[in-house]
């Protein structure tokens, strides 16, 4: 942390439409930002201008609290470079991650954290620090030291708590490993996360059931935290998997959001409606269930997710790949999948299969490419060219599954309980152009909201729009002090022209920072003038209240 950054000086911004994240109306006012906090909201002309050090003019612009992410994936990114650009520049002033692994705790056979990641070589000194991260809160509170644009919140990886107790083992945990998994999430409840995450589609939570999941948010229910999941099928048993999530919080009390909610599959399209009436249902019985999602009609995951969770049992995949009898049942079971997984080939089709993320020189013609296209070039069925392609890169392969519906977009935008969120990174397209393509949400999922969907094609307002990408999801993350324009709360504040706020990233093009974003603090400093990064690292460890 800069020390200079922890001394705010006061600033004026006027001229500006408050929209203060409640979801009410706009109005004018003045806004005064004083030692880190928002210290005055005054009608305009109120604050007399020679008492403050700065005075921003916003004529024809929009002030608002800034955006939190309660799906970021930046804790890599963060570790190369804390200015988190492309999501600094879309007015994010908190990232919240979590979603499958957190770096930390370092226990049980959870020993080597950053092993797993493929995206993470090179972070040689990141590395070896994060095997003495024994503590939940160590992690975050290293990236608040080391210094970092956005505030940082996390959940507790799900991924990371089941390889602490049981590693990449299926079946059941015993009660001895599952007291193990309940200790530890008290601890970094403790520590101050956000709550549990299970991405349940990924080995190891794939490997998972119900009441071990209860028995957890248990322990999560008793801090007031949150049951985060991606759902065990996006897909043909996209409502029975719904259902799981509002059975978990209904006996465990446990307040349950669902990650990126979407439905994949043009035959599975049809579902939202019901699962919406689903979500309204469940919570007019009393069950908190709430959903987030990103703006987009394709998803971003790894080629891996054409294949069962059975290939990576005991964290065999690579080995599975090279065995033919492992192999052969794979194939099998990827050519013929029995509704117990999410066989994304299956829903997107093989034609809307876009590898983007290889690592092998000589793999890097595929880029962008269909894996039919790609397949038909190597002479090879597809699922042998994925199952080979996977082995010889030894990784996931980052690749791109055009699967959703825009009409559900539009829909889901619409329902008030859902929120705004990104399942990307932060990133500075100088130096991730050189890792390849990317799921374009990484640059403009915020703008692309408030620029399409609010300013281009009327789908919801602007308040609204902002409330949920604001309050919504500071307050379901219980960071009380952040998501509002409100006298005493901590100066997280976004200026942005509605009229020219624009997502530029496409899926050809995906390396482009989003434009119309003018101002942004965070703690009351500064890390966004005039539409340029300052390089300032006011981010703070933050925690639920």
């Amino acid at each position: 942390m800069d020390p200079a950054a922890m001394h705010a000086q006061d600033t004026l911004i006027r001229g500006a439409r408050v929209i203060d994240g409640t979801g009410n109306p706009w109005f004018y006012a003045d806004v005064v930002l004083s030692g880190g906090k928002i210290s005055a909201i005054a009608p305009p002309g109120r604050i007399d201008v020679t008492t403050v050090a700065h005075v921003v003019d916003a004529d024809g612009m929009v002030v608002s609290p800034g955006f939190i992410d309660i799906q970021s994936h930046s804790i890599v990114p963060l570790m190369r470079d804390g200015r988190c650009l492309s999501k600094i520049m879309q007015g994010v002033t908190t990232e919240v991650m979590g979603e499958v692994w957190t770096p930390a705790p370092v226990a049980g056979f959870f020993t080597d954290p950053m092993s797993a990641r493929p995206q993470a070589r090179g972070l040689g000194e990141w590395a070896e620090r994060a095997k003495g991260w024994t503590r939940f809160g160590h992690w975050l509170q290293a990236f608040e030291d080391h210094g970092v644009s956005p505030n940082v919140a996390s959940f507790l990886g799900g991924g990371t708590l089941r390889r602490i107790g049981r590693d990449m083992d299926a079946g059941p945990s015993s009660p001895e490993q599952l007291a193990v998994m309940q200790r530890v999430m008290d601890e970094s409840m403790q520590d101050g996360a956000v709550g549990i995450s299970y991405a349940l589609i990924y080995p190891p939570e794939a490997f998972v059931d119900t009441d071990e999941i209860v028995a957890i948010c248990d322990v999560v229910a008793r801090y007031g935290g949150v049951y985060i999941t991606h759902l065990r099928s996006e897909g043909d048993t996209f409502l029975e998997a719904l259902d799981e999530a509002i059975e978990i919080g209904e006996r465990s009390g446990v307040a349950v959001e669902v990650y990126h909610l979407k439905v994949s599959g043009k035959r599975n399209w049809p579902i939202m409606e019901t699962a919406i009436e689903r979500f309204n249902a469940a919570r007019a019985r009393g069950i908190d269930i709430t959903a987030d999602m990103y703006p987009y009609t394709a998803s971003g995951t790894g080629l891996t997710s054409v294949l069962p969770p059975f290939a990576s049992e005991g964290g065999k995949l690579m080995e599975n790949l090279r065995d033919p009898d492992a192999r052969a049942r794979i194939r099998e079971a990827t050519l013929n999948p029995d509704g117990s997984w999410e066989a994304m080939a299956d829903l997107a089709g093989v034609e809307g299969v876009i590898p983007i993320g290889f690592y092998l020189d000589a793999h890097q013609g595929y880029v962008g490419r269909s894996l039919a296209d790609i397949a038909a070039e190597r002479g090879q069925d597809w699922v042998d060219c994925a199952m080979d392609l996977i082995s010889a890169e030894g990784q996931r392969i980052g690749t791109i599954y055009h699967a959703m519906q825009e009409e559900n977009v539009r829909l889901q935008l619409q329902q008030p309980w859902n929120k705004v969120s990104s399942d990307a990174g932060g990133v500075d397209p100088e130096w991730a152009i050189g890792d390849g393509p990317t799921h374009p949400r990484a640059y403009g999922t915020w703008p692309r909201v408030l620029g399409h969907y609010v300013r281009d094609e009327g789908v919801l307002g602007l308040e609204d729009a902002i409330r949920k990408m604001t309050w919504a999801v500071a307050e379901r993350c219980g960071l009380r002090e952040r998501g509002l324009l409100r006298e005493g709360m901590a100066a997280d504040v976004v200026v942005f022209d509605p009229a020219t706020i624009r997502d530029n990233a496409t899926f050809v093009e995906p390396h482009q920072l989003a434009t119309g974003i003018t101002q942004v603090w965070v703690n009351g400093v500064r890390v966004v003038q005039d539409g340029d990064h300052t390089g300032a690292t006011p981010g703070r460890f933050v925690r639920p209240s």
